[in-house]
């Protein structure tokens, strides 16, 4: 795809991305959609997360994964061997023309490069230098590696999530990783802004255990919320009450009868008027959740999914079939939005990403570069990004970039 110019709102800001895997590159690739130049910073093997996930056959694509190249366009990738100096040197040059640095490896690590706060500070003192860790670094797991499936377990997410299952399993998804990294754009955004404001860099910390505790327990702090504690930890709708996807004649269905005129509407519908008297009171309807919940599911697996749409619809109670995977490039709201869009990319061909699903009146995000190869930009650009036309080769030569 051919380059076109950013008109998002953080046009004009350029962000230095040392991250890897997943949580730090979904958070630049967010910067990068809303108008930012980002460079992606990759050790001479490249992100490993260049490897994993879907692949064409033919090993066309290889270095360039599904998972890759969903979470990297809108970046230029620099590949430089920092234990190398002339590789330091050259990132030094390169932080002296950034608003941000991003990184989330371990803080001893990137010290030892000489890349921690204190010595990117001396270069550029008004950088925003936005670090994700694992654990906080004022607590005693601040050295330990984590990665999502470590925090899903501490944080208390595999709990909530397993509340009906036989054994503990984790979310089918990158829940850690990919909520830290929306926390980590937060963070980025709210520095840049007081920087906007006040002249003022400073160092920022989005730990994933902190973040992801402080997620699940948005509503599960239940009767720890207050000291002494009263009543149980949880919010009991959601692990006591029977809430999940319910089963119709032919399939299943999610439908969320959430105000007493929902709740009015559903019973009146199926002739069960000793339940309207409790769902229409919210103490008794909290108090009897479970009850409620067993009659929507003997109610619902008289008709077929679609006749429970079109009475959800007729009665405006929120409602959905579940969608697969496979179903979600088909969903009719989805098409009908253009949220999936069909790119060329040119080493891969033709790919399809998700849009930015943010809308800006003013100042659109968009796609405006692919997911790059590893090193691609070091000749293309090269000179603006801290290495002399003359001294690509030499580099080359000597192993400290590819």
């Amino acid at each position: 795809m051919a380059e076109t110019k950013s008109s998002g709102p953080l046009a004009g800001l350029r962000i230095l991305d040392m991250t890897a895997v997943v949580l730090g590159p979904l958070a630049t690739q967010i910067l990068g959609d809303y108008g930012a130049d980002v460079i992606k910073v990759e050790p001479l093997e490249g992100d490993l997360m260049r490897a994993n996930g879907a692949q064409r056959a033919d090993g066309s694509t290889a270095g360039l994964s599904s998972i890759f190249l969903a979470i990297n366009r809108n970046k230029r990738s620099l590949a430089i061997d920092l234990k190398a100096e002339e590789g330091r040197a050259a990132l030094r040059r390169l932080v002296s023309t950034c608003d941000a640095l991003v990184h989330n490896m371990r803080v001893e690590a990137i010290e030892r490069l000489g890349f921690g706060y204190a010595d990117v500070k001396q270069i550029k003192p008004d950088i925003v230098y936005c670090v994700a860790t694992g654990f906080g670094q004022d607590g005693p797991g601040a050295a330990r590696p984590a990665f999502d499936d470590v925090i899903q377990a501490a944080s208390g997410m595999v709990a909530v999530s397993n509340v009906y299952a036989e054994r503990p399993d984790y979310v089918s998804s990158l829940i850690a990783d990919k909520t830290t990294g929306l926390a980590l754009v937060n963070a980025v955004l709210a520095a840049l802004f007081h920087r906007e404001r006040t002249g003022e860099g400073q160092y920022v910390e989005t730990p994933m255990l902190e973040t992801m505790a402080a997620f699940v327990l948005a509503e599960h702090m239940g009767g720890m919320t207050f000291e002494p504690r009263e009543g149980a930890v949880g919010y009991a709708r959601l692990l006591q009450g029977g809430r999940r996807p319910m089963q119709t004649k032919d399939g299943w269905l999610a439908l969320l009868p959430y105000t007493a005129e929902h709740w009015t509407a559903f019973f009146s519908e199926i002739g069960r008027m000793d339940m309207v008297e409790i769902a229409i009171d919210r103490t008794k309807r909290n108090r009897h959740v479970q009850e409620l919940y067993s009659a929507m599911r003997d109610a619902l697996e008289r008709r077929t999914t679609q006749e429970w749409l079109a009475t959800c619809e007729r009665l405006d109670i929120p409602a959905t079939r579940l969608y697969a995977l496979d179903d979600l490039a088909d969903h009719p709201h989805l098409v009908a939005t253009d949220f999936f869009e069909l790119h060329d990319h040119p080493a891969v061909g033709k790919i399809r990403m998700t849009r930015p699903p943010t809308k800006f009146g003013k100042t659109p995000a968009g796609i405006r570069r692919h997911a790059p190869k590893l090193g691609e930009q070091l000749s293309s650009e090269d000179g603006e990004v801290g290495f002399e036309d003359r001294a690509v080769d030499a580099l080359m030569a000597r192993g400290v970039v590819r």
